[in-house]
């Protein structure tokens, strides 16, 4: 189960929007343009079951989204969905991994506070005796470069 965002947890400004997620669920989201930097230096980790429920997190991932541990833990993964991310990236994303192939990818996320933070995505299917028993996320600081690149793609896959 995911909760709609809260404006007591929301820091400046925000716009509003609901969004449709994979598995069907639907997610009022509370957005600002206040963005984190990401720190050089750190990695954010997270493991999920096979339908991208989180059942690992590092402290790096825990401090960049602004949830805690507890609030995460047993969420699917789309907590983190910004509105400005294309269907077509995590349909993307989700076709690959089903078929045990690693996922790489540039994706704005979304800080519980409604602000963002950008990453550079890894996503690893773990196997266990052929079959995907969950999948293990590393993210590291992306290159400026990177996200300006998708900052002018992304408005057009939509």
């Amino acid at each position: 189960m995911i909760n709609d965002m809260q404006p007591e947890h929301i820091i400046g400004d925000y716009k509003e929007v609901t969004l449709d997620l994979y598995g069907g669920m639907r997610r009022k989201i509370l957005y600002t343009e206040i963005e984190t930097s990401y720190p050089d230096g750190k990695l954010i980790v997270s493991t999920t079951n096979p339908d991208g429920v989180i059942t690992h997190v590092n402290q790096s991932f825990v401090e960049m989204s602004g949830y805690t541990k507890d609030e995460l833990i047993g969420s699917p993964h789309s907590i983190l969905r910004h509105p400005d991310m294309p269907p077509a990236a995590f349909k993307d994303l989700w076709d690959t991994v089903k078929t045990g192939e690693k996922w790489q990818g540039f994706v704005k996320n979304l800080r519980k506070d409604g602000g963002y933070y950008w990453v550079k995505a890894t996503v690893i299917p773990n196997i266990r005796k052929g079959v995907v028993v969950g999948y293990t996320s590393v993210r590291r600081k992306p290159s400026r470069t990177k996200v300006e690149e998708c900052i002018q793609l992304y408005p057009t896959m939509f």
